[in-house]
Parts: C-alpha cells; structure tokens; sequence
C-alpha cells in the first residue's frame, strides 16, 4: 500500500443531504459505502484505500461490513481495519462503521445462526480485524428460527452494555420478526436502530409491510443491493462483459438472468425514463429507492472511483413527479431476473 499521507477534504460536509435514522439522533449520508463481494483478496489494496478515501471526500461517512464479506469471510474487515488505521486514525468519530454476523463464518456449530456464543465470539473477531475497540452499528444478520428470538436480541444488547457496539440493528428480518426484536431489545434498555433488507425497483418486498413497521418504531432502513447487484445499471443492456458478477459459472448472477427477455424489456423502459430525467440508471434506482422517508441510506459498493462518484450525485435530482412514479411502475416488477 502507497505510504503517501492522506488529508480529507475541508469540504466534505458541504454538500451531503444527511438524513436521520428513524427516531434516533444519528445521521446517515443518503449513499453509504458497502463492501459486499468489492473488497476481498483479490483486490489491490491501493486501490480500496483510494475508494474510501474519496468517498470521505465526498461526506460518505458511513461503511458498511459484515464478518463474512470478503472473499474470503473476513478479508473486507481485515482490509478495512489496514486502512482504518493508515488514513482515518485522526477521523474515527466521524465515521458511522457497522459489521453484521448471521450466516456461516466458521466451521463447527457456533460458527453460523443467532446464538449468543456466535455472535458475540464474531464481533469480537471483527474489531480484532477492523483494529477498533467498537464498531458503531452492530447487526443480526438475518432471522434464525433455531434460536430464540430473546437470546438473539439479549446478545445484542449485551454488545451495546459492554461497549462493544454503540447501536444495533437486524438485517433479512420480515415485520412480524422486527418488531418482536424492537420489543426485546427495549426490555434491555436498547434502542433497535436500524434495519437493514434488500430493496430495490426488481425486489420490493419491504413495500408488503415492513416500511410501515419501521415507521411506527421509529427505526431506519438502509437498503442493501439498491442496484439489484448491477442490474439496475447499464451494465447489462448489450450482455454480459468479462469479469462481470454475471460471467462465469461462480457469480452472483447468472447469464440466464441477464439475458432474460423480461429483464431486457424492463430495464431498457426503465433506463429510457432516466434518461428523461437526465441521469444514469442506477442515479435513478438509488432515488426511487430513497424516495421513502423511512429510507435512511441506500448501501452501494464501489470497484471505481467514477462509479463512487456518479453514485454520489443521485441526490443532485432526488424528485419524483407522480407521472414519472407511475411510469416506472410499468417496468420495476418485484421478482425481475431472480
């Protein structure tokens, strides 16, 4: 990694339309960095640093992990915690980081689901890879109908007392499941900050139920795959390029999706309408997705700083008339390209 010193930007809050995390007293910006399946082995860690760093720049003051991102589980966090320490020593207070545990990170029975040996065993190894004494977010990373619910909640109000996580928050989590984990965490005395589900124009389940639990909580939402893991760009408009999620047989997403006549016809609708509305596709898919005031922050990852960028800028046209709304309800169809 390059040693040359890194200064932020006397301008990075200049321009950042925060937005406040249901009823809580946190700040998100609208565009927070992820490093879901971007910051693993096989990425030069120069680069990486540049991406965080320019997204500082840029008053993204919220990254987002889990103990299992990478590939392989732990190289995001283990990453992360390298540059943490190299660029944003000086900054830690200014940065809003989480880490989640939910899915299968070790071998063996306490390496995977939501038990308090589970959970509490990862995060301490997470903030031995990030290099932090507390991350300031926590996650359940997803409902786990083999433990009970109490213990779940009951380790991450511990993570909170014992100064491990400042907030908490559940990801994956259907309405019923969230507010029984609301309920719980304030028997502990634990606010449930966030919520953290999938959500864009070809998935739109938090649309049956859960915008409106999280409204009467008072919790957030940052939304996690906005773009649909790059189908809600142009990306995939001519096929599928090299080195795409798409290419290749151990993706995330398959050629059979892409090359779907459905998915063709939607996103070709889809990206005429943003055009009208002088952005990108995936400028768009961000607004729409933002366009809720129970939506706190919409996750995207970064492999360039261009992209970053252009990520950054949806909020220069946030709005939406209701013409347009409804035009695009023609074309963003739950369940596209699945």
């Amino acid at each position: 990694m390059s040693n040359d010193a890194y200064t932020p930007s006397a301008a990075r809050y200049d321009h950042t339309p925060y937005r406040r995390a249901g009823r809580s007293g946190v700040l998100l910006p609208p565009i927070s960095l992820g490093f879901w399946q971007n910051f693993g082995e096989d990425r030069d860690e120069t680069t990486l640093r540049r991406i965080m760093q320019r997204a500082f720049d840029l008053g993204v003051t919220h990254f987002d992990l889990a103990n299992n991102y990478g590939p392989p589980p732990g190289a995001a966090e283990s990453h992360v915690g390298r540059i943490l320490h190299r660029d944003f020593r000086a900054h830690r207070d200014e940065l809003i980081i989480s880490t989640k545990a939910g899915y299968h990170m070790w071998d063996g029975p306490y390496g995977d689901g939501g038990s308090r040996k589970y959970l509490l065993s990862s995060l301490d190894q997470s903030l031995e890879r990030l290099g932090l004494e507390y991350v300031d977010i926590f996650y359940h990373h997803r409902e786990d109908p083999e433990t009970p619910l109490q213990e779940t909640m009951g380790a991450l109000a511990d993570a909170v007392h014992s100064g491990r996580a400042l907030y908490v928050g559940i990801s994956n989590y259907s309405p019923e499941a969230t507010r029984g984990a609301h309920q719980l965490l304030a028997e502990r005395g634990v606010p449930l900050l966030i919520h953290q589900p999938s959500y864009s124009m070809f998935n739109r389940h938090v649309e049956n139920g859960l915008l409106e639990t999280v409204d009467e909580l008072g919790v957030g939402i940052a939304a996690f795959s906005p773009l649909q893991q790059g189908l809600l760009t142009n990306r995939y408009m001519s096929g599928v390029p090299a080195g795409s999620r798409a290419h290749g047989s151990n993706g995330s997403l398959t050629e059979r999706q892409v090359k779907d006549k459905d998915y063709q016809t939607r996103v070709r609708g889809l990206s005429e309408i943003a055009h009208e509305r002088g952005q990108s596709l995936a400028q768009m898919a961000l607004a729409w997705a933002l366009r809720h005031p129970q939506v706190t922050t919409a996750l995207v990852g970064a492999s360039s700083i261009p992209q970053l960028e252009q990520n950054v800028q949806t909020m220069q046209n946030p709005d939406f008339t209701a013409e347009e709304l409804e035009r695009i309800d023609e074309f963003a169809i739950d369940g596209t390209a699945r």
